[in-house]
């Protein structure tokens, strides 16, 4: 993931609100990074800019070396289908499926079926710690479970690219530091690009860099030594 001078600026009843000022970032393949700062500050800014969930206003995003300046509607979607993986502090599962169904979606929408989607479902269900919540629906689920169950949704598809915001926003302490450890383990197996938002100062130090924001600016890089080497 490289942005390049990337800004964005909103126009909220004729003012003028800056969200990212002028950011340049260059994250490598299999690095998990977490981003720190007080609300407002863009760290969700950022990572809806990288989901193309928002559009720039000024600056260049590269997803896997592709600029995505000519991104359509379609190319991003795309993107998030094949390549791209997004938890959000809302779980936004749906109600009305089961973990398995809701796990299986993002494959459905890419067309694939029968026991490829079964048996992706099931590996990734067996990797989170849901494998016998499988036909329970959302509701039947503690908070930390959810969760769970959005992280094996957001991976079933393989995505290079992990984009966490505030995963852990809504969980207590201790299903927190389960969600962080999850993550931590996606990194370790799997090498994805991971791209954490939180507020949390035991979250951020799971990443191997902490970046803080502040004012739409990245204004400090951490090394995690200790990460490094455990990873």
């Amino acid at each position: 993931v490289t942005l390049d001078q990337v800004s964005k600026v909103y126009e909220r009843g004729g003012d003028h609100i800056c969200g990212l000022d002028q950011v340049s970032l260059d994250i490598t393949t299999g690095t998990f990074c977490a981003f720190v700062g007080p609300s407002g500050c863009g760290k969700s800014t950022l990572l809806n800019l990288i989901a193309g969930l928002d559009v720039p206003t000024s600056g260049e995003i590269w997803i896997e070396g592709q600029s995505t300046a000519r991104f359509t509607a379609n190319d991003w979607t795309r993107a998030r289908r094949q390549s791209i993986g997004i938890v959000f502090q809302a779980f936004h599962l749906v109600p009305g499926l089961t973990v398995e169904e809701n796990v299986a979606f993002p494959l459905l929408l890419r067309g694939e079926q029968g026991s490829t989607v079964r048996h992706r479902v099931v590996e990734v269900l067996a990797l989170v710690g849901l494998l016998h919540r499988s036909r329970h629906r959302p509701s039947e689920l503690s908070g930390g479970e959810q969760q769970r169950a959005a992280i094996a949704r957001a991976i079933v598809h393989r995505p290079k690219i992990i984009l966490a915001d505030e995963p852990t926003g809504n969980l207590d302490s201790h299903h927190g530091t389960e969600i962080i450890a999850l993550l931590r383990l996606l990194v370790q197996q799997f090498k994805p690009t991971v791209l954490l938002v939180t507020h949390s100062v035991a979250a951020a130090e799971a990443a191997d860099y902490i970046w803080t924001m502040k004012d739409g600016r990245l204004v400090s890089r951490t090394v995690n030594q200790t990460a490094l080497a455990g990873a």
